[in-house]
């Protein structure tokens, strides 16, 4: 159901502002209609009059905040209320799991770590990764965090030649810390642009503000804040959603094991020839394998170890003989 209409000439007016403002709706949660005239059947006329609109700039700002629509009570209108943090789920003890970064790659001492942690040929493939994702995340801890570190200095150090003389040596040493900034800036574009997953948007065009927009509304989409099971029971913590997850999806694959199921298939005809089907039975070969790796896509989202393709096509040569 819906409220009456308003003139034309306000809400174009109103429109105009939203868009001059760079204006958005805050997403809510709670019931669609904030105003309830509280008349029955015919009469009774329900809308959403209350809502919260904030800019690009605030949303930057404040990436997880959301409207809450709380219960109606004795007023027509129920009251909202902006919460601007997520909180956290009791039991949010997991461990933050391990990704392969595209910024490692070319970086001093990365390719040391992996073959550390790479370790004997005849190592078992599992505790391979396993252990070469330990020595990339302790070099991660040392050297990336510099990164962002510099450029804060660099970005102050630039402020402070700005505001001062222009000497030749100032002029030479401003013109050195603009270059490593700029350097510093590719880098850390690099890091936002995996995590926006805007595969279509290439970087190297000063676009960190918009891939580190992107990362934070993908974080945001796919945070699960509760699950609510066949029952209607409603599970909060991270412990329960993933119990729920992992029991859907058992249910989902786990046959049933039907039997007499071989009559259906009397009458048709078989596609797979003996020859084809001794080629699709064959082992893979090294080449094989090695083409299929380069076609796919470097930086697509990884596996359950966190080693996505680039971290196998750039480290190929390390790590090749072991896993064919």
């Amino acid at each position: 159901m819906k409220g009456g209409s308003r003139p034309q000439t306000q809400m174009n007016s109103f429109r105009d502002v939203v868009d001059e403002c760079g204006l958005r709706d805050l997403p809510y949660e709670g019931h669609e209609f904030a105003f309830d005239n509280g008349q029955a059947v015919e009469d009774n006329r329900q809308c959403r009059l209350d809502r919260a609109m904030v800019s690009r700039t605030w949303t930057d700002r404040f990436p997880y905040a959301k409207l809450i629509h709380l219960d109606r009570e004795w007023s027509d209108h129920a009251p909202i209320k902006v919460i601007l943090h997520r909180r956290s789920s009791s039991g949010s003890d997991a461990p933050k799991r391990f990704r392969f970064e595209q910024i490692w790659v070319g970086q001093d001492g990365c390719e040391d770590a992996v073959i550390r942690g790479w370790g004997q040929q005849d190592s078992d493939l599992l505790e391979c990764i396993n252990q070469c994702a330990r020595e990339l995340q302790k070099w991660k801890g040392v050297n990336i965090g510099k990164i962002l570190r510099d450029l804060r200095k660099k970005r102050e150090r630039l402020r402070r030649l700005n505001e001062g003389g222009r000497s030749s040596r100032e002029v030479q040493e401003r013109r050195k810390v603009v270059k490593e900034i700029a350097e510093l800036m590719k880098q850390e574009e690099t890091f936002w642009r995996q995590r926006s997953r805007a595969m279509w948007l290439k970087d190297g065009d000063k676009n960190t503000s918009f891939f580190h927009r992107r990362a934070t509304q993908r974080k945001e989409k796919n945070h699960i804040a509760k699950i609510v099971t066949d029952d209607g029971q409603i599970k909060t913590t991270n412990t329960e959603i993933a119990a729920c997850v992992v029991d859907y999806f058992k249910g989902l694959f786990k046959s049933s094991r039907p039997v007499g199921y071989s009559q259906l298939l009397v009458g048709i005809e078989g596609r797979v020839t003996e020859e084809m089907n001794a080629g699709l039975r064959e082992h893979y070969r090294v080449e094989e394998i090695l083409e299929a790796l380069n076609q796919m896509h470097p930086l697509k989202a990884p596996g359950i170890d966190g080693m996505n393709g680039l971290f196998y096509q750039t480290y190929w040569h390390i790590i090749g003989p072991a896993v064919v």
